[in-house]
């Protein structure tokens, strides 16, 4: 009969539960905890599932729902190149990382063999059996390093890194899955090949390292910040080694191998394209880094995004969690330890320099790349719960050293007698170490999903009631659900100007005009539509944008030759008729005929694409963004100064409404103020009726309360008409635009 070893049995029991704990910690999501009991229905699909929590994950279900359906993840084929016409209307090639879409595609074929499970609901819950593997290879690779406390440590912290635990909860399709799997997975066998002491294994060993980057690569388009951090330090320790005089052959040999593997797989899998986007990557990224954006003078839209914006000290321990503190406190004691013979021989046997370096540079480069936003947390996340292990480790080993004290104390004689005082005070070091993590992945959980009925049935409405050339319009965030749901192209995303092709747009044909398109300039357009009080101002950008997409302000700046002078002359001809416009570009602006009728066949199509614009509740709080980028001013490279402020209203005694940000309705008097004083006008909107009042013709602002949202927003009272407050929070006709569909917190517009 088969016995396993107790080693074994310990190995298999610690991975079982590292990976359970993230696993049923994450399908929490599924029970909305964040959500009143009797409004939960509404944030349920038809499958009985939250909606996701995050609407980039809608981009990664329509590209596996082309790629079972078609065979490949973009909509079309042009010239050889997958094209995304979805996306940036009319369209982008298509560049993204694809093992998130083929692991999903096989998971979903493999369970539909054996019974009928929608694409959606595979796509829910994949996130929740992925992203616990990272705990569990945290584990394996702190193992090596520590004892088995120590490791088991590493692997819980790791799945439950508040950071990155909320990224990866069931409802959270994104390839946030894979951003600290692989690395881990890739310096864990790089490592191991570095030290194995049979040439043979460590070739295999650095094989499997560079099959993992490989891996990395089609995970997750930032994988060449981990490969050249290796590739850095292996540099520097290859340049100790021979300083000091050291064998270097083998690390040689293992780290060539690794490159080479990396390079060759991904030539031969992803195009010779791609490895030159590798070795590319650095000069773009030092250009990307600069004061400005590659597009200045328009406005950088990566500004509106909260996770570029620098972390706060609360928001890195809150994002870290406790192995922020144990993962630094950890490094700085293993720094003594390895310091000293005797110590590192008797409670560090396996650690080495090699990792121990690489650990701290590891650290470091993710604390720099902290300055690019708190999306980089997700760096410092592995170095630091497998600091945090060590940390453990050593705690356990040195109450080990308890047990064999021949003291005569009291106290100490305890330790010798009663061996179980040991065995407690290291299940209390864990607990103290894990608790918090536990306590701080229950208020996650607390978050709502990114939609709701209301607005899946408005997109669903714009899927049956238009035609399929239409563009949609909205704001970018909501990109990603549009174009999955409603099946129409958007201008704008939650891939934005597509940052991530920059660095290479001048190495492929597909980009006939480079770094310029796609680009930041869309959402000042977008922006300048919402902003301005001019409806056919609006109107007439949104027909450009959709007709004919960069090309009119494109071809217009290769005349002009002046971003500035390119945004006044169109800000002047997209609010009026065609003739009007055509004569402003010749004689006004001198424009030669030709150039003026080629820049009108953009502006003022004579076949316009049809398009409609769609507004949600949620756009309220983007509404800064809206009128900082649509009053850009290209001379001093900002916006406008302006008041927008938006919070929640509150009510008290049942006759005055007040919120955080100082104002105050009394409802029996009719009486309104912000910070104490009276605005210029009241606008009081209930979803269905407006009622405007003026009120102080000395004030700059207008208050706007949305009693159907319980918010308020007070702002400059030169937004009073502007195409966003008409739309998105009066949510009226106007003479530019009318409702087609409206519900509760949605509504389609088109134009008249």
């Amino acid at each position: 009969m088969f016995k396993m070893e107790k080693k074994y049995i310990k190995l298999i029991t610690a991975i079982l539960v590292i990976f359970i704990i993230g696993f049923f910690f994450r399908i929490g999501s599924a029970y909305v905890t964040g959500t009143p009991v009797d409004e939960k229905s509404f944030s349920l699909d038809e499958n009985n599932l939250p909606y996701m929590y995050e609407l980039d994950s809608y981009y990664n279900y329509r590209l596996t729902s082309n790629f079972l359906d078609h065979g490949y993840l973009g909509d079309t084929i042009i010239d050889g190149r997958e094209w995304d016409t979805h996306s940036y209307s009319p369209g982008v090639p298509l560049d993204y990382p694809p093992l998130i879409v083929y692991l999903t595609a096989l998971v979903y074929k493999f369970i539909n063999l054996f019974s009928s499970v929608p694409l959606l609901v595979v796509c829910f819950w994949l996130s929740a059996f992925v992203a616990p593997l990272a705990g569990v290879v945290a584990y394996l690779f702190t193992r090596r390093l520590t004892n088995e406390s120590g490791a088991f440590v590493a692997g819980v912290l790791t799945v439950l890194a508040p950071f990155y635990f909320l990224r990866t909860v069931a409802g959270w399709f994104d390839t946030d899955i894979f951003i600290i799997l692989f690395p881990l997975l890739v310096v864990w066998l790089f490592w191991e090949s570095s030290i194995n002491k049979n040439p043979r294994n460590s070739i295999i060993l650095s094989v499997l390292a560079g099959f993992s980057m490989f891996l990395f690569s089609t995970a997750w388009n930032g994988w060449q910040y981990y490969f050249y951090l290796m590739v850095v330090f292996s540099v520097l320790w290859i340049v100790r080694c021979y300083i000091q005089k050291k064998p270097m052959k083998q690390f040689i040999t293992t780290f060539l191998t690794f490159i080479a593997v990396t390079l060759i797989l991904l030539t031969l899998f992803t195009g010779f394209l791609s490895l030159l986007k590798l070795l590319y990557g650095p000069l773009e990224f030092l250009k990307l880094t600069g004061v400005q954006s590659p597009w200045a003078p328009w406005p950088d839209i990566y500004l509106s995004v909260s996770e570029l914006s620098h972390p706060t000290f609360d928001g890195v321990v809150s994002g870290v969690g406790i192995a922020l503190f144990g993962g630094i406190f950890g490094l700085v004691w293993v720094l003594r330890v390895l310091l000293s013979e005797d110590l590192k021989k008797k409670y560090l046997n396996s650690m080495d320099w090699f990792i121990y370096l690489f650990l701290v540079l590891w650290a470091l480069t993710g604390f720099l790349a902290l300055m690019k936003g708190s999306r980089f947390i997700m760096i410092i996340i592995p170095p630091l719960t497998i600091s945090t292990g060590i940390m453990v480790g050593l705690c356990v080993n040195y109450l080990g050293l308890l047990r064999q004290n021949k003291s005569s104390n009291r106290v100490l004689a305890l330790f010798r007698d009663k061996k179980y005082l040991t065995s407690f005070l290291t299940l209390l070091v864990i607990f103290l170490v894990l608790f918090p993590a536990v306590a701080n992945v229950m208020d996650s959980l607390e978050m709502p999903p990114g939609a709701d009925d209301n607005l899946w049935d408005s997109l669903e409405w714009i899927n049956h009631n238009t035609s399929n050339d239409t563009v949609v319009f909205s704001n970018w965030p909501a990109g990603h659900i549009i174009t999955s749901i409603a099946n129409r192209s958007v201008a704008l995303d939650g891939r934005m100007a597509y940052i991530e092709t920059v660095q290479y747009r001048n190495l492929d044909s597909a980009y006939a005009y480079g770094v310029k398109s796609p680009t930041t300039a869309r959402e000042y357009w977008i922006d300048r539509a919402f902003y301005t009080s001019d409806g056919n101002l609006s109107a007439g950008i949104f027909r450009m944008i959709a007709t004919s997409g960069d090309l009119g302000y494109l071809t217009l700046e290769e005349y002009t030759h002046n971003t500035t002078r390119t945004a006044e002359i169109l800000n002047n001809i997209l609010g009026v008729d065609k003739s009007v416009a055509l004569d402003l570009l010749v004689n006004q602006y001198n424009l030669s005929p030709s150039q003026a009728e080629t820049i009108i066949s953009y502006t003022h199509p004579n076949s316009p694409r049809p398009y409609v614009v769609w507004t949600y509740t949620q756009m309220v709080n983007k509404g800064f963004w809206v009128f900082n980028f649509g009053s850009w001013d290209f001379d001093k490279n900002g916006g406008e100064n302006f008041t927008y402020v938006f919070a929640d209203i509150y009510h008290e005694d049942g006759n005055i409404v007040f919120s955080d940000s100082r104002f105050q309705f009394d409802v029996t008097h009719k009486t309104v103020t912000y910070k104490g004083e009276l605005p210029c006008c009241f606008i009081q909107s209930d979803g269905t009726v407006v009622n405007k009042t003026y009120l102080n013709p000395n004030s700059n602002l207008c208050v706007v309360i949305l009693f159907d949202e319980s918010e308020v927003v007070v702002m400059d009272k030169r937004f009073e008409n502007s195409t966003f407050t008409q739309l998105v929070l009066e949510s009226v006709n106007t003479p530019t635009f009318r409702s087609v569909y409206k519900n509760n917190s949605s509504t389609v517009w088109q134009a008249v």
